[in-house]
């Protein structure tokens, strides 16, 4: 017997959602091979689910200055480990193995950054993340000069900022309603996908 979903209720059947909606999950079925738990979950709530989406596609989806793919997603896996979420470890640390091609790299983050093999660029990165996610968050002079010295633009820091508070919002919704990662999350990034 599997997990509920949601402790909310979710569409019977896909074809009983708005067409928008509706389309969106056969295109992330039709890439990803299955239909993430989150966009069913989200789905309770058609309005939020368009902007919860539509805010996710501006963030990680658009062309960083200098973040790539990987780093959005390390950023993601590190904070959402620090707020006890789950789904969103298991699902972007799938995402993580498969953008930065390291089957390592997003368990080591999700348990501890600052002992993870990884750049001081990265290191930085996620520190200020962390300090935006969970204390104060204030970008101080001495913030501004600590990530510039790793490389990173006035862009790039707004970017790191919004991805940790986004992510915070979506680490706090998914555990509201006790969305389990799908099972296709775990190995993905760590076998070959068949074809």
């Amino acid at each position: 017997m599997s997990a509920p979903i949601s402790r909310f209720a979710i569409p019977e059947s896909i074809q009983d959602l708005p067409d928008d909606i509706r389309d969106a999950m056969l295109a992330v079925q039709e890439k990803a091979g299955f239909v993430p738990n989150v966009f069913l979950m989200l789905a309770h709530r058609p309005a939020e689910f368009r902007a919860f989406f539509a805010y996710h596609d501006a963030l990680m989806e658009r062309e960083s200055d200098t973040l790539t793919k990987a780093e959005k997603e390390m950023i993601v896996v590190a904070t959402s480990a620090r707020n006890r979420c789950l789904y969103c470890v298991v699902a972007h640390g799938a995402l993580v193995r498969i953008y930065s091609k390291d089957p390592l790299l997003a368990d080591q983050v999700a348990i501890n950054h600052r002992t993870a093999t990884i750049s001081e660029r990265h290191r930085v990165m996620l520190d200020f993340a962390l300090y935006c996610g969970l204390e104060v968050g204030e970008l101080t002079d001495e913030w501004e000069a600590r990530l510039k010295m790793v490389g990173f633009t006035h862009n790039d820091i707004w970017d790191i900022g919004a991805i940790t508070a986004f992510f915070g919002l979506s680490n706090r919704l998914v555990t509201l309603t006790g969305t389990p990662p799908n099972e296709e999350f775990y190995l993905m990034g760590r076998v070959p996908r068949e074809k």
